[in-house]
């Protein structure tokens, strides 16, 4: 089914963390190319790039969605409470960050309420909590959407939505490829965080373990499905950044990450990069 005559393109955005500021830079440098998604599926903090990139798919949308990047502080993201670690542990509570600072961001720069109503169909990836079945969600609030879609568990609360309780879509799905081909996706531009592959010293915390965990689980899933879809869709996976020694609690590097990103992704398009294979060396957990 590559290269059909009626083509239909998915832009697939990774989970990662703060390490979603690398999807930044790719998308600064590849809306140069002027390819447009039919439509557009995120997990996690992919998921949150993927709403507000499909409110405005061109170059400035990139643009703007930096500007929110740039100001970005952990405690908007992970507001850790002492206090709220140490109920969660004692089993007053199942979470240990207030969803409060990430719900009051998201609403400050939305330019759109409703899935639906966003200009490229957009497809947020969720997990039941119960089942453990991926649910996508593709209307109703955007806000509810992309907190249920990044409530990594036990850092964060489950959402109800509708008769629901979901959790981070990452949980399943990182890189949601076969969301994209279930809805008739034959060109799959995938837009990943990478690895901490350069780090030096075990991560420092809670939330920092759970995410380095989760990373690794995420990583090999991703490769997988590359290989699993990759003779029949075309696959086209952007470069990620390598080494690379940012945790995924560390936003304080999002300018360098970006910077890095855009430059990376534009010689890779000056090297062909859309014509060639994906690399899948630098997604599976490696040292240097």
């Amino acid at each position: 089914m590559k290269h059909a005559l009626n083509s239909k393109t998915a832009f697939v955005f990774a989970g990662g963390g703060s390490l979603g500021a690398v999807q930044v830079g790719m998308l600064k440098a590849f809306t140069q190319t002027g390819i447009i998604p039919d439509f557009i599926v995120g997990a996690s903090v992919g998921a949150i790039n993927a709403a507000f990139f499909a409110s405005d798919p061109t170059p400035n949308g990139a643009d703007r969605l930096e500007q929110i990047w740039l100001k970005i502080r952990r405690e908007n993201v992970f507001p850790v409470s002492p206090l709220r670690t140490l109920f969660g542990f004692m089993s007053f509570r199942n979470y240990i960050c207030s969803p409060k600072p990430l719900k009051i961001m998201i609403q400050q720069h939305l330019t759109h309420t409703r899935l639906e109503n966003l200009p490229v169909p957009t497809v947020i990836m969720a997990t039941d909590l119960f089942s453990g079945n991926e649910v996508p969600l593709s209307h109703g609030s955007v806000v509810d959407s992309l907190l249920a879609g990044s409530a990594i568990p036990a850092v964060f609360p489950p959402v109800k939505v509708g008769e629901q309780f979901l959790v981070d879509g990452g949980i399943t799905n990182n890189t949601p490829i076969s969301a994209a081909v279930a809805r008739g996706a034959n060109r799959v531009i995938l837009f990943p965080t990478g690895i901490c592959c350069a780090q030096k010293i075990p991560p420092k915390g809670v939330v920092e373990m759970v995410l380095q965990t989760i990373s690794i689980a995420m990583s090999h899933r991703l490769a997988a499905d590359i290989e699993r879809f990759r003779n029949d869709v075309d696959i086209v996976l952007l470069p990620v950044l390598c080494p690379l020694d940012v945790s995924m609690f560390d936003f304080t590097r999002t300018a360098d990450l970006i910077n890095r990103a855009e430059e990376n992704v534009l010689d890779w398009l000056e090297n062909g990069g859309l014509t060639g294979g994906a690399d899948l060396h630098r997604l599976i957990p490696h040292h240097h």
